[in-house]
């Protein structure tokens, strides 16, 4: 899959009754512009008010997930955000006339082939990523439900079903790549046990449900009084079991389609984090609530990934310059040469690496007892690697030099000591103009950020004796 963002080509609108609402709904699609992910828009009330897919909104779990900003509701959100993930969409306005999208099917069938109808667009922005480095998970002691993740290149998730009925028994489901959920996933249907729709029946909720848009378990004795209660609702002459336990009037898409639909609820639930994600899930008995309060839990993780602004990188990878490319372009040398390689070039960016080792020659002097790499040494080494950052660009690099102008907001947040690995990542704060270079710098010992600078540079060309 490409790594710009995408949206829809043209806006698309789909209608029909909110599962628990009743209400009739008309729903469209709309192309949004790079970095706004999905955002809700309620058309029926005043001033058009807006609700982002945020897990920080979530307010209610029950039978769907729902969210809440300043008064402003969303129910039953998750089919329709899994179906922008899996169509491998970032930006998308969500416009409703009601509080609660179109159940339709009850899956995303109907909303993945609305969307592929219009056509899918690549955007100017590259996506960023929460990538998961480390196992997270999250668990509800009351439920037994656990939700998992753990490193991996893709974006996997596999269910784990168990009602503890014998209707339904254990199920499992497994998606190995969101390129897949069309196909494997989209059409896989909301569900409900016979107990549970008699409660919601009673209490005046699932007002839009029929037997065409939700799988029924019958995990009890279907009596006379159920049994009039339920031909009432879906405004049927008759209802009856099937030999495989569900209600009639429906056939499963899926053997394990209960499974699958959990899974599609966790990709819906988890676009809540508001981040494409890497990484492997494995979530057993996943419900609203759990999936949410997990997705909280990785956009804390992604807001922390982007506060340190951590370069994610491939030390196996060949190097854009090795220390003999380095010395090519600059005049520095050893021992006031402060970076060994050079890992990522582009017109805006660089990231650089050194290995501190004992046998640096500041370590005689700084603190020979304790030693530490000293402060001016790292800003050194960041504008050294802004320097490669302009001198790359122009063809006679040996006849140009990059001298300090200003250095601001330098903070040292932890000591560098030998054995550490430093890695420099330096961004333009504003394009190069008149060899005047102002760049953003930071420096990492593997998750931490050990050094931060503003740095302001004029490249000048070299005197010609």
């Amino acid at each position: 899959m490409s790594d710009m963002q995408k949206t829809l080509q043209q806006e698309v609108t789909l209608s029909g009754i909110g599962l628990h609402t009743g209400k009739e709904v008309k729903l469209t699609i709309k192309p949004a512009k790079e970095n706004t992910g999905f955002v809700f828009v309620r058309t029926d009330l005043e001033g058009h008010p807006q609700v982002e897919a945020d897990v920080n909104y979530v307010v209610a779990t029950e039978r769907g997930t729902t969210l809440e900003k300043l008064g402003v509701k969303i129910n039953t959100c998750e089919h329709l955000l899994a179906a922008l993930v899996g169509c491998d969409i970032d930006n998308a306005m969500l416009e409703m006339d009601a509080s609660e999208p179109p159940i339709l099917d009850g899956s995303s069938k109907f909303f993945v082939e609305a969307i592929e109808s219009v056509g899918i667009v690549e955007q100017g922005i590259a996506r960023e990523y929460l990538v998961v480095k480390e196992v997270l998970s999250y668990s509800d002691p009351a439920t037994g439900s656990e939700i998992t993740i753990i490193p991996s290149d893709n974006y996997e998730i596999t269910t784990m079903v168990d009602f503890g009925t014998k209707v339904l028994g254990t199920q499992n489901a497994t998606l190995k790549n969101i390129s897949e959920f069309k196909e494997e996933i989209s059409s896989a249907r909301t569900f409900s046990f016979l107990h549970e729709l008699e409660m919601l029946l009673d209490h005046g909720l699932i007002k839009g449900g029929d037997i065409s848009n939700a799988i029924v378990y019958v995990d009890k004795d279907l009596t006379p009084e159920t049994t009039e209660k339920l031909k009432k609702a879906f405004g049927k002459d008759n209802v009856s079991i099937r030999p495989n336990g569900i209600l009639d009037n429906l056939n499963l898409n899926y053997p394990n389609e209960a499974a699958r639909h959990k899974l599609l609820d966790v990709i819906g639930d988890l676009a809540l984090a508001g981040v494409k994600i890497k990484g492997k899930v494995i979530a057993n008995k996943p419900g609203h609530f759990v999936n949410t309060q997990f997705a909280k839990k990785l956009n804390r993780q992604w807001k922390l990934q982007k506060k340190k602004n951590v370069p994610d990188f491939d030390l196996t990878k060949e190097p854009v310059f090795d220390i003999n490319g380095i010395m090519k372009l600059m005049p520095h040398r050893p021992p006031f040469l402060l970076i060994d390689k050079i890992l990522e070039l582009s017109d805006s960016h660089v990231v650089g690496l050194k290995n501190v080792t004992m046998n640096e020659p500041f370590f005689v002097g700084h603190f020979p007892k304790e030693p530490v790499m000293p402060g001016v040494l790292q800003v050194e080494a960041l504008a050294q690697t802004g320097g490669i950052l302009v001198l790359a660009s122009v063809p006679d690099p040996e006849n140009y030099s990059t001298y300090f102008i200003k250095i601001d907001k330098v903070k040292f947040k932890k000591k560098v000591v030998p054995g550490d690995t430093i890695i420099f990542k330096i961004e333009l704060i504003e394009p190069i103009r008149r060899g005047i270079v102002h760049m953003q710098g930071y420096g990492y010992v593997g998750d931490t950020v050990v050094v931060e600078a503003e740095l302001m540079a004029q490249v000048a060309k070299n005197k010609v004796d």
